[in-house]
């Protein structure tokens, strides 16, 4: 039997967005097994394909069928939308219900399922008419600084979140956090959710020595999202920079405009902006570096981190919760407990980097060991689990769409 997964996200399968997210779905797309059939509902980037068309997409050599529901251009989806009718999300959700019979009719398969990453797609994708499996990437709360079209209708956000989670038949939360938190305030949704994190392609991220140089190159990959806390990483680079006496490279892998944070003035000299990149692309300059650094007010389960990590490479980080498996002091990186005073904060992170910095040059990090660390989180390990709860979840749907038998009640003797 085929089974079918539709996938419904904001991304072009040929286009340059990118984030933890959009990593996911592209491993979706290009590890799906071989009896299982991928239906991506996404944008067109470019303004070259017929909207509501479905079309063939090569995709790390699997073949997936794409098709757009609206026509986003690449170049004004990385900035965040100041109000609610700029917003992607509601642009690319109203292209859904515009197409959903289209949609509907190309999502059919022997077994089905639908999986969506954004809580306001959820009643759309319940009107598919398959199982629905409900990512969930964040755990940010109301008090947390994030771009301002979700710190304004908070409100909205949460009541999408729970139209979701009740819609949804499988809930899936990318950190430990998540799940306990429904256990905490929604038991019923608990019943019916789990942990698995994002994988990272350990193939695609191969460990490698650090480079043959003495000076020290920290990498971040992403957008430089508000809750990211750009001005703290910048602050804490540029302290470092004084720190190792100038020996020091910052490497954004990303499409963000740095400058929306007047605190990148104090390390543009020294940054090297490499723009979109793909995964190989991605992987080439984290082995070329020697560190990450993470200064989020908030998560999922970063996928940089994972992929930072896979390449031996070290990440000091403000410390939320779900990394402590995986950021180890002498291992693997530090972490830093978040001061109330900012200052402080870069501090402590420029002072961790330093000694960092020492460890690595002097030989006292392996980048096999750091790299051990994500073997739990590889795609050989978790894609097929979340491939098999799909197929599993479409069989159940299957199976009460099918007509039981009739009760004697009901029956009609001829």
């Amino acid at each position: 039997m085929a089974h079918r997964i539709t996938i419904l996200h904001t991304i072009d399968p040929r286009g340059g967005k990118v984030g933890g997210i959009e990593t996911h779905v592209r491993l979706m797309l290009s590890r799906h097994p071989a009896d299982v059939s991928v239906l991506l509902v996404g944008m067109d980037e470019r303004g070259d394909l017929e909207i509501g068309k479905p079309v063939p997409v090569e995709f790390d050599g699997r073949r997936v069928d794409f098709l757009p529901v609206v026509h986003i251009p690449g170049d004004t989806i990385h900035a965040a939308a100041k109000t609610v009718l700029q917003s992607v999300t509601l642009r690319f959700t109203l292209g859904v219900i515009r197409h959903l019979l289209t949609i509907r009719r190309l999502a059919a398969g022997d077994t089905a399922s639908t999986e969506i990453e954004r809580f306001e797609l959820a009643i759309p994708a319940r009107l598919i008419g398959h199982p629905v499996v409900q990512l969930v990437h964040g755990e940010g709360s109301k008090g947390d600084k994030m771009d301002t079209i979700l710190a304004r209708y908070w409100w909205l956000y949460r009541l999408n979140e729970a139209i979701a989670l009740n819609l949804a038949t499988r809930v899936v939360g990318v950190n430990p956090n998540i799940i306990a938190r429904y256990e905490r305030e929604m038991p019923r949704i608990a019943r019916k959710s789990e942990f698995m994190t994002v994988s990272v392609d350990t193939e695609r991220f191969p460990a490698a020595p650090f480079p043959a140089t003495d000076v020290f190159r920290v990498v971040f990959a992403g957008r430089l999202d508000a809750f990211k806390d750009p001005p703290l990483m910048f602050e804490t680079l540029r302290r470092l920079h004084g720190k190792l006496g100038g020996k020091l490279e910052f490497h954004y892998v990303g499409t963000s405009d740095p400058y929306r944070d007047k605190e990148f003035a104090g390390v543009e000299a020294f940054t090297i902006r490499h723009g979109f990149q793909t995964g190989d692309g991605v992987s080439a300059i984290m082995r070329d570096c020697h560190a990450g650094i993470l200064t989020s007010y908030f998560e999922g389960m970063p996928c940089y981190l994972l992929e930072a990590l896979s390449s031996g490479r070290p990440v000091g980080a403000i410390r939320l919760p779900q990394y402590d498996p995986l950021i180890e002091s002498g291992v693997s990186g530090f972490l830093v407990e978040r001061p109330e005073d900012r200052e402080a904060a870069a501090e402590q992170m420029a002072e961790g980097f330093a000694r960092l910095a020492a460890d690595i040059f002097a030989g006292k990090l392996d980048p096999e060991a750091i790299r051990a660390k994500v073997t739990p989180y590889s795609v050989a390990v978790q894609m097929p689990k979340l491939f098999e709860r799909h197929v599993a979840l479409g069989r159940t749907g299957t199976a009460a769409r099918q007509p039981g038998p009739a009760s004697p009640a009901n029956s009609r003797s001829h």
